[in-house]
């Protein structure tokens, strides 16, 4: 069965208040959390960046929820190797619960450490070499790496799980899609069109059978954005507003400050979102979306509503929209 979990948006909003949207979220039949690794947000106006693997210590502990990073780029900010420790002590902690989400990354977040910014090929062998580190690491065994991007002295975790936790890829180019399946636990993709995604499903289950793996065992993760209020013109405004770079219709990888996006920004308008972010407030709308992803075959699908009204969104979709999906 599909389950509908909640996008948590921590370069939008202060974490004592995410972790009380996740909260409700359970209540209201929310299945899981995607919590953004972000340590800047994209515009300015979302205005925050809490420090993602401390706030996952806290959800953990103050909900039910399963959860895991959506998604944190080895390699900059952090070590492979330093994922690979606080992995597996969510994992321990909250054992079943926890998946670690990995991609490529993003100069917004990434490039904070100075230093060149790879070009996408290059981030794509990093990715690679961090995930294979973070692989032996996880296993328990004393480990040692030597790559052309990371080494590692001979170590070993001695704070382990039962079992090691799930490791996601984020991805959409095919490359890095099929890596994903042969290598990985799942895929992770933003919302796209049906087309685009089947694509990219078709990616993700040749590269499992390249490996010897039966697709139906691994996870196909889609993170959705959507702007939805009581009327027409508020959901429009909250996207203007609150989530400009999802009418960006282009890779937004190399931009590198929240003040760049809302130069971008002020080119933003109405008609971008259009197959990026659904504005509306028709609940049917909203339902049939999110129908047509279970259809795809995604196995989850976690939902950030871009406006600050997160409390309604949540208890109006968990009491009218969630109850009527076929999964």
């Amino acid at each position: 069965m599909a389950t509908i979990g909640y996008s948590a948006a921590l370069e939008q909003f202060h974490p004592s208040d995410l972790l009380r949207y996740c909260q409700l979220a359970e209540q209201h039949g929310f299945q899981g959390v995607m919590a953004a690794d972000h340590f800047q947000p994209w515009v300015p106006q979302q205005g925050h960046n809490a420090f993602v693997y401390a706030w996952m210590g806290a959800l953990g502990v103050t909900t039910d929820h399963t959860f895991g990073p959506g998604v944190t780029c080895p390699g900059f900010r952090y070590h492979p190797a330093v994922i690979a420790q606080a992995a597996a002590t969510l994992a321990a902690m909250f054992p079943g619960r926890f998946w670690l989400g990995l991609g490529s990354g993003e100069a917004l977040n990434e490039h904070v450490v100075g230093g060149v910014w790879p070009e996408p090929l290059e981030r794509m062998e990093m990715l690679i070499e961090s995930v294979e580190l973070i692989q032996k690491l996880l296993s328990g065994k004393p480990a040692r790496y030597r790559g052309r991007y990371f080494t590692m002295e001979k170590v070993q975790l001695y704070t382990l799980p039962s079992e090691p936790p799930p490791i996601y890829i984020a991805a959409t180019g095919p490359q890095t899609v099929r890596f994903a399946g042969k290598t990985c636990a799942g895929l992770i993709t933003p919302a796209a069109n049906h087309e685009k995604l089947q694509t990219i499903l078709d990616h993700f289950a040749q590269g499992a059978r390249d490996a010897g793996r039966d697709p139906a065992t691994l996870r196909r993760l889609l993170q959705l954005h959507i702007s939805w209020a009581r009327t027409d013109e508020e959901a429009l405004q909250y996207a203007l507003t609150e989530w400009p770079n999802g009418g960006m219709a282009f890779p937004k990888q190399d931009i590198r400050t929240p003040e760049d996006f809302a130069a971008i920004a002020r080119l933003v308008r109405p008609e971008h979102f259009t197959g990026r972010v659904l504005i509306s407030a028709d609940l049917e709308a909203h339902r049939r979306h999110l129908q047509g992803f279970i259809d795809l075959g995604f196995d989850e699908i976690h939902v950030h509503n871009v406006g600050r009204n997160q409390e309604e969104f949540l208890r109006v979709f968990g009491t009218e929209v969630l109850p009527t999906l076929h999964r």
